[in-house]
């Protein structure tokens, strides 16, 4: 296609769609890339680039995706085809590497053209589907170009190739067809830049006009690293402007201020507890009620080890907001730990959680439980108490976000867990409010300091580090038994070694039944897919819940002990009761998934023993053995796996025994996990707006552009002296994938 004259850019252009420039090649590009705009092809970067006069490394080349490469014509043999008419054509290429390792086989059907051009000895760039046939490497009818022959253009000759996201119907070098019309139609120098002029001044930073034609049109490859360099940034302004502008928003919201009162519900707490607050409690306390007290809306995300006491300060804080006449709904993902959470908030409250109740305090409250599987009388009992203000505390599970749950007067809002619920959810909840309601969101995952300011930038940040006193060491040992398949009898008569003391014993699968369908409480483990899926760990067969419980009851050494089972689909009540058996002791070896991961309480369990542990992610078994070691004893935790040693998914495993330390150990997932699963598509519901930085990596770019936006933001915070940065923020940080800014 002839393109258009050229002409000045506008920020229409750039959702100009695609098939005004391109036709038909605008189909190819939605279908298979979802890319509909000028701004989106534009986007669209390239992946790598190829220097023309190096050959590429074919053992590197990946199997089952479409590749471009440069290589050399090694050999070219033409023969009839027996079962068809025409003509077959053979060409081996080779990088050249010693040995022969480097080589590929090419098969041409009806290749006259190609057997004319590619000759032994003749460099060219290959594009195709890689497969493998007889154990080598294979490309069938790839497209290619000569570099030798032809180009006779000095400066087309030394440019490097940009090699783009591409599929078997919509090759690289159509793709950079297609870029090329669009920058040649349009007159970029026009466009608004998102980042301000003074910035670009200062950091002598090229032109927006400049880095997309460097990016995809570098003359050489060091053009395209700069422009790199010019992008990363911009998205890191970006998005922190973004940040910046929802706290600047947040600010402006009204919120019923929920000051401290003396002699009230919270002073009366303090009092009775049995143990005295660590200091990071009662610091992170004071920030919290001091947030309270405003008439603005607190958004606070409380980060801690676990076992840190965030419930506890959480408490705390809920208290001051009853005490001031408002309500506390406490968000938590399963009804396991909803049911927990009641029962162990109550427990600490005491009579203070039994206001009206015969015994209670004079001016206590109550505490209510609202989950989906709760019968029609339970319900609406619950209901009853949330909206006539009788209940100061609602634990619930998304059955909190039902339309027909009101409160009398809701002043806080908890979010246990909050990586599990989304943006929506959360929203949802905020309605129900009379006014903008505080916010406080808790993970027990520690959080770098990179991420916290990336993906929970328009949060105020708290930190619990410190252990209360009497929390036990937790020993963690790798058990591999591949190396060591004695070792699974050893496993079995440690629990009982537990189990006589007196002790008990978690034992965590990572699938139900022989269904196939692994746990789906774990369903996203370390990389946001579902585990089955996993291409790192192998057809390994496994440990299920329901299997391990009948294998388990054969087992010698655990004869006479008695058994327990949870997991994701056990009724509700049962669950319950399961639970509490293990509390008080009549169960004495609980096998589950993940369900117990996170809030479940039983100081007595000393023992945890994870089955194909290799299947949960750092973060996972980090929250998994710290619901041992709870009590008095020291807990020793059993990472089992069926792996070969070596294998990469046991670096994970190595990792967690070698250390207690969450915080180091959120750095290492950090650095072992895909990167998109933190900003990408799998949490914002879209392609990702960060393409070039690299939470991992870019530390300072990412703290110097915070810096910058707060600036910018703090002085206009509608951003109407910056249209270019407005339009950014709303072209690649629209409320659909704003999403991903308040997912961990």
């Amino acid at each position: 296609m002839t393109p258009e004259r050229a002409r000045p850019a506008t920020a229409s252009d750039l959702d100009a769609p695609l098939d005004r420039h391109l036709g038909a090649v605008a189909k190819q590009l939605e279908k298979h890339f979802g890319i509909t705009t000028v701004g989106g092809l534009l986007h669209h970067y390239p992946r790598t680039y190829l220097e023309r006069g190096e050959l590429t490394p074919i053992a590197d080349v990946p199997v089952d995706e479409e590749v471009t490469l440069i290589a050399r014509v090694q050999s070219a043999n033409s023969r009839r085809m027996r079962t068809r008419k025409g003509m077959l054509l053979e060409v081996v290429i080779t990088d050249d590497t010693e040995g022969g390792l480097g080589g590929m086989n090419l098969t041409f059907f009806n290749g006259y053209g190609a057997e004319r051009d590619l000759k032994p000895g003749v460099r060219a760039v290959f594009s195709g589907k890689v497969t493998v046939y007889r154990g080598k490497l294979s490309l069938t009818n790839p497209r290619y170009a000569p570099l030798e022959e032809g180009d006779t253009d000095p400066e087309d000759v030394s440019r490097p190739i940009p090699v783009y996201p591409a599929v078997e119907k919509l090759g690289s070098e159509q793709i950079a067809k297609a870029v090329g019309i669009v920058l040649d139609t349009l007159q970029l120098a026009e466009l608004d830049d998102p980042v301000p002029a003074s910035i670009v001044r200062r950091d002598a930073l090229m032109s927006l006009a400049t880095a997309y034609e460097l990016l995809h049109r570098p003359h050489r490859v060091e053009d395209a690293y700069r422009a790199q360099h010019r992008f990363r940034y911009q998205e890191a302004f970006v998005l922190q402007s973004a940040l910046a502008r929802r706290r600047a928003l947040a600010a402006r919201e009204d919120a019923t201020a929920r000051p401290p009162r003396a002699g009230g519900l919270l002073e009366q707490f303090d009092a009775r507890l049995p143990f005295t607050l660590t200091q990071g409690q009662l610091d992170v306390g004071h920030t919290l009620a001091e947030d309270l007290a405003r008439d603005h809306p607190m958004n606070r995300l409380l980060q801690g080890e676990v076992g840190s006491g965030k419930t506890l300060v959480a408490l705390r804080a809920m208290l001051q907001v009853i005490d001031a006449g408002g309500q506390a709904a406490l968000l938590a993902p399963t009804e396991v730990l909803a049911a927990q959470h009641l029962q162990s908030i109550t427990r600490t409250l005491g009579p203070l959680a039994e206001g009206g109740m015969l015994g209670g305090a004079a001016d206590g409250t109550r505490v209510v439980l609202l989950t989906g599987s709760m019968n029609t009388a339970q319900r609406r009992k619950s209901l009853l108490e949330a909206a006539s203000g009788d209940a100061g505390i609602i634990i619930g599970t998304h059955a909190l976000l039902s339309d027909n749950v009101q409160f009398f007067d809701l002043g806080l809002i908890v979010v246990d867990e909050q990586h599990r619920f989304g943006v929506e959810q959360r929203d949802s909840l905020r309605t129900k409010a009379r006014t903008s309601p505080h916010v406080l969101v808790m993970t027990a995952t520690p959080i770098p300091r990179t991420v916290a300011m990336t993906v929970f930038g328009d949060l105020e940040t708290s930190t619990l580090s410190e252990l209360p006193a009497g929390r036990s060491p937790i020993t963690t040992h790798e058990v591999g038994l591949t190396e060591h398949p004695a070792w699974v009898d050893r496993i079995w008569a440690r629990a009982r070694e537990e189990i006589d003391a007196g002790r008990q014993v978690y034992v965590v699968c990572p699938k139900i039944g022989d269904d196939g369908k692994v746990d789906d409480d774990a369903a996203e483990a370390l990389y946001g897919e579902p585990q089955q899926d996993r291409k790192d760990a192998g057809p390994q067969e496994l440990t299920s819940v329901v299997g391990l419980l009948d294998a388990l009851g054969e087992v010698p050494q655990l004869d006479g002990v008695a058994l327990g089972m949870l997991h994701g689909r056990v009724d509700p009540q049962e669950k319950a009761d399961v639970m509490a058996r293990f509390a008080e002791g009549s169960v004495q070896l609980l096998i589950a998934t993940t369900v117990i991961e996170v809030g479940v309480d039983v100081p007595n369990a000393t023992l945890m023993v994870i089955m194909d542990a290799d299947r949960f992610g750092i973060s996972q078994l980090h929250q998994l053995r710290g619901r041992i070691g709870r009590g008095g004893h020291a807990g020793t935790c059993l990472l089992v796996t069926k792996l070969e040693p070596g294998h990469p998914s046991r670096e994970r495993l190595s990792a967690v025994a070698s250390t207690t330390d969450g915080f180091e150990l959120s750095q290492k997932d950090l650095e072992l996990r895909r990167e998109g699963n933190i900003l990408g598509a799998s949490q914002s519901g879209g392609r990702s707006a960060l393409r070039f930085l690299r939470i991992t990596q870019h530390g300072k770019v990412i703290e110097k552009a915070r810096t910058d936006a707060q600036e910018i933001v703090g002085e206009d915070p509608d951003l109407a002296h910056y249209p270019g940065l407005s339009q950014a923020i709303d072209l690649y940080l629209n409320p659909e994938k704003e999403a991903f800014l308040e997912k961990g």
